[in-house]
C-alpha cells in the first residue's frame, strides 16, 4: 500500500475564489461559527480535566489508577460517540445529528458537575464523551461539505481552532476558578458546569442553520440540495457545483448500499486503513499527556499547584496561536508535507522534556525547562499535526460512506486517546516522566514514517476528484 498520486480527472470542477458571492461568504461564515461550536464543546470538556484533576484528587481521594479511570472514561465514550455519530450522521443529516449532539452535551456537563460520587463520575464523563466522540466525526464532516474546496482546509480548520479555544477557555477557567475558591470544596464542579452555555448556543444556534448539500443528493433531495448551494456559491457555481456532486451520487447509487461490504474493494480498504492511521498518528504524539495532565506534570517539576495551573494557561494559548498558523499554512502549503514537518517538531520537543526532566531534580528551573519544551511541542501539534489530521479526515472518505469512514477512524483515534490517559498517571508513577516521555519519542518515530509512505495529498481538489484518484490507483 503506497501513496496514492491523486490528481484531478479532467472532468473536475476547477473551484475558485469567484465561485463566491460577498452574500454567500458571509452566510457560510456564520454556518461554519456556528457549528464549530461542537469543536469548543469538544476542547472545553477535553481540557477541563487537566485542573479539575487536582481538586477531584483532594475532594475524592482519587489514586492514580482512579485518576486514569476518570479521565478516560470520557475517552471511551468519545470512541463509541464516534461511531454512533458517524452512522447518525449518514442517517438523520449532519444538521440533525449536530442538534442531538448539543442536547447530550448540555445533559452529560450538567450531570458530571452534580455527580454524588467517582462511580457517578465516571458514568456521566462516559456520557458526555458520546457527545464529544459524536462531534469530533460530525462537524469536520459538515464543515468540509458545504465548503468550496479551495477554501475548505481552512474552514475545516476553524474547527480546530475552536477545539483549542475551548481548551484555553477551560484553562482560564480553572486558574480564575482556582485562584478565587481555591479553599472551598467542590470547586471542581463550577469548572465543569461551564461547559453548558456553549451546548446551548450550539442547540439554538443549528435550529436555523442548513443541510449538508452532499448529504440531500445522496438522499436524492435535489431541490433542498440546490437551494442550500444557492445560499453559500455564487449562482453559477452553485449550478455547477450541484450537477458534479448529482453525477457522482448517481454512480454510487448502487455502492452506498454496501455499507461494511464496500471493504471488498481495495481502494475502499486502503482508504479505511491511511484514515486509521492519521487517527494513530494524531495521538501517538502524545499530545494528550499534556493536554489532560499538564498541570501535573508542571506541578511535579517544580511549581506549586495553583502556579501550575496558572503555567498551565500559556499551553493554551499557544495552542490558538499555533492554530492560526494552522490555517494559514493550510492554504500554502500541501497536507502530507505540513504533517511530516510537524511530527518531526513533536517529537524533538518529546525528546528535551524526556531529557530535561532526567537531568534536573524538581525545582523552578526544571519546571521552567518543562514548560519551554511543552510551548515547542504545542506550536507544532497544534499549528501542524492537528489541523492536518482532521482536514484530511474530513477529504479522504467517500461521500457514501463517509459517515462509517469517519466514525470508523475516529474510533480507533479515541480507542488510543483514551489507552494513553488512562495509562499515564501510573506509567509515570511507575518508571517516572523521563521514561514516560521516551516512549512516547519512540511512537513519534514510527508515525513519522507512516506518514512519509501513505499520507496522500488533497490539498486543491474537490472532493469528488480525491475519491476519483483513489478510484485510479
Amino acid at each position: 500500500m503506497g501513496t496514492p498520486a491523486l490528481k484531478s480527472p479532467g472532468t473536475e470542477m476547477r473551484a475558485s475564489a469567484d465561485s463566491e458571492s460577498a452574500e454567500s461568504r458571509k452566510y457560510l461564515r456564520l454556518v461554519a461559527l456556528i457549528a464549530t461550536f461542537g469543536g469548543l464543546l469538544f476542547g472545553y470538556d477535553t481540557g477541563v480535566i487537566n485542573g479539575a484533576l487536582l481538586y477531584m484528587r483532594r475532594d475524592l481521594a482519587l489514586t492514580p489508577y482512579a485518576e486514569g479511570l476518570v479521565t478516560s472514561s470520557l475517552l471511551a465514550g468519545a470512541a463509541l460517540g464516534a461511531v454512533i455519530g458517524g452512522r447518525l450522521s449518514d442517517q438523520r443529516g449532519r444538521r440533525s445529528a449536530i442538534l442531538i449532539l448539543a442536547v447530550t452535551f448540555f445533559t452529560g456537563a450538567l450531570a458530571c458537575s452534580l455527580a454524588p460520587d467517582i462511580a457517578a463520575l465516571v458514568a456521566f464523563r462516559f456520557l458526555l464523551g458520546l457527545a464529544v466522540g459524536g462531534a469530533s466525526v460530525v462537524v469536520p464532516t459538515y464543515l468540509a461539505e458545504i465548503s468550496p474546496s479551495h477554501r475548505r482546509g481552512r474552514i475545516v480548520t476553524k474547527n480546530e481552532l475552536m477545539i483549542v479555544s475551548g481548551q484555553l477557555l477551560a484553562f482560564a477557567v480553572n486558574a480564575i476558578i482556582a485562584s478565587t475558591w481555591g479553599k472551598h470544596d467542590g470547586i471542581w464542579r463550577w469548572m465543569i458546569a461551564v461547559a453548558v452555555l456553549p451546548a446551548v448556543a450550539l442547540g439554538l444556534g443549528m435550529v436555523a442553520m442548513p443541510e449538508s448539500p452532499r448529504w440531500l443528493v445522496s438522499r436524492d433531495r435535489f431541490t433542498d440540495a440546490l437551494t442550500v448551494l444557492a445560499k453559500i456559491r455564487a449562482r453559477h457555481a452553485a449550478s455547477q457545483e450541484f450537477e458534479e456532486i448529482k453525477r457522482l451520487a448517481a454512480l454510487e447509487a448502487t455502492s452506498k448500499r454496501l455499507g461494511w461490504a464496500a471493504l471488498a474493494a481495495p481502494w475502499v480498504r486502503r482508504i479505511f486503513l491511511i484514515g486509521i492511521g492519521i487517527g494513530v498518528v494524531q495521538q501517538v504524539t502524545g499530545v494528550n499527556s499534556i493536554m489532560y495532565y499538564g498541570t501535573r506534570i508542571l506541578s511535579q517539576s517544580g511549581f506549586g499547584d495553583r502556579a501550575a495551573l496558572i503555567a498551565n494557561v500559556l499551553n493554551g494559548v499557544v495552542s490558538v496561536a499555533a492554530t492560526f498558523l494552522g490555517i494559514y499554512l493550510l492554504g500554502k502549503i500541501g497536507r502530507r508535507p505540513m504533517l511530516i514537518l510537524g511530527l518531526i517538531g513533536t517529537t524533538s520537543s518529546l525528546v528535551l522534556i524526556g531529557l530535561f526532566s532526567r537531568w534536573f531534580e524538581p525545582s523552578g528551573v526544571l519546571a521552567c525547562l518543562v514548560l519551554a519544551s511543552m510551548v515547542l511541542f504545542l506550536s507544532f501539534q497544534q499549528g501542524f499535526v492537528s489541523p492536518v489530521t482532521w482536514v484530511l479526515l474530513s477529504e479522504i472518505f467517500p461521500l457514501w460512506i463517509r459517515g462509517l469512514g469517519m466514525g470508523t477512524a475516529t474510533f480507533i483515534l479515541w480507542v488510543v486517546n483514551g489507552a494513553i490517559a488512562f495509562a499515564f498517571p501510573s506509567l509515570v508513577a511507575g518508571v517516572g516522566i523521563s521514561a514516560t516521555f521516551f516512549i512516547f519519542v519512540g511512537m513519534g518515530l514510527f508515525a513519522g514514517a507512516f506518514a512519509a509512505r501513505y499520507v496522500p495529498e488533497t490539498s486543491g481538489q474537490t472532493l469528488e476528484g480525491i475519491e476519483a484518484g483513489f478510484r485510479q490507483v
